[in-house]
């Protein structure tokens, strides 16, 4: 406890934080004695991560047709690979879920782990376990996204160095991470999943990954400047890629929004100039061009 304080959570915050999560193993030991009546997702919100996934999550699972996980960010791919196939089966509904609610015609279930889309593991582990699942990816501006992402950071304690140096840094930081995690499948880096404040923005050669094991029908890309300015048409977009019913969302503001001061127009200015050459290659697999400034 005392290492959550210290990051800037107050101390009932973090009881609270402490509570929920030895609730959430307890319960996780339980079900897993009847993990193997419990279906295995058939959707994954795989990224990215400061790009809207937890307000995207909570869109879905309001559909009558969704059961959700017992926690949204499972990580079982890139974090708790090692603990095996009926941990992760424990934290989804029993098959018999959709008998006590009266659905005819079943469920879905599905979680929300953003850091998947990063991790180079994650594509063929997933393909491994589950082909057939529908990989949904909600991507930002990513500038914007690097400045939320360090903020973030910097309201943990992870993070001292001011946003520019941060970004300069970065490279020193991240220097043999990714060879690293696919030299030992049990390696978990903190720099790779915390200080890839640019590196979490270049889109296109993640997806690419992916698209290594998974046919292109079964990744929906979708803009999270058009989740924020209609959020029922992007969900819809969503259900009738995953075959649901069109059902009527309560639409509610952002979630995990962050406050502080705007970014420098010149490090803007630099950062526009970087991700440029990646942002074309994305549109162009796209096949539209988004307005990202």
């Amino acid at each position: 406890m005392h290492k959550i304080v210290a990051r800037g959570i107050t101390p009932v915050t973090a009881t609270q934080y402490v509570a929920t999560r030895l609730r959430e193993r307890a319960q996780v030991m339980l079900r897993r004695l009847s993990s193997d009546q419990r279906p295995l997702p058939d959707f994954l919100i795989i990224g990215g991560q400061k790009c809207g996934t937890s307000s995207l999550y909570r869109y879905l699972i309001s559909h009558p047709q969704i059961e959700p996980s017992l926690t949204k960010e499972v990580h079982y791919f890139d974090l708790h690979y090692g603990k095996g196939e009926a941990w992760y089966s424990a934290h989804f509904p029993r098959c018999d879920r959709a008998d006590e609610r009266g659905l005819e015609r079943g469920f879905l279930t599905g979680e929300s782990s953003p850091y998947y889309l990063m991790d180079p593991r994650v594509p063929k582990r997933v393909a491994d376990l589950i082909p057939d699942v529908k990989l949904i990816v909600l991507l930002r501006n990513p500038i914007d996204r690097a400045f939320s992402h360090y903020h973030s950071q910097v309201r943990r304690g992870r993070e001292k160095l001011s946003f520019e140096d941060a970004i300069d840094t970065e490279p020193e930081r991240l220097a043999g991470e990714e060879e690293r995690l696919l030299a030992d499948p049990s390696c978990t880096s903190s720099a790779h999943r915390h200080f890839s404040y640019t590196a979490k923005g270049i889109y296109i050669d993640q997806i690419e990954r992916w698209l290594e094991v998974f046919d292109r029908e079964r990744l929906l890309v979708l803009n999270t400047a058009d989740l924020r300015r209609d959020a029922p048409r992007s969900v819809a977009r969503v259900e009738s890629f995953l075959g649901l019913e069109p059902h009527e969302i309560e639409v509610s503001t952002a979630h995990n929004v962050g406050s502080y001061a705007p970014m420098h127009e010149s490090t803007r200015a630099r950062l526009r100039e970087f991700f440029r050459p990646h942002n074309e290659r994305l549109f162009a697999f796209l096949g539209e061009e988004w307005t990202w400034d």
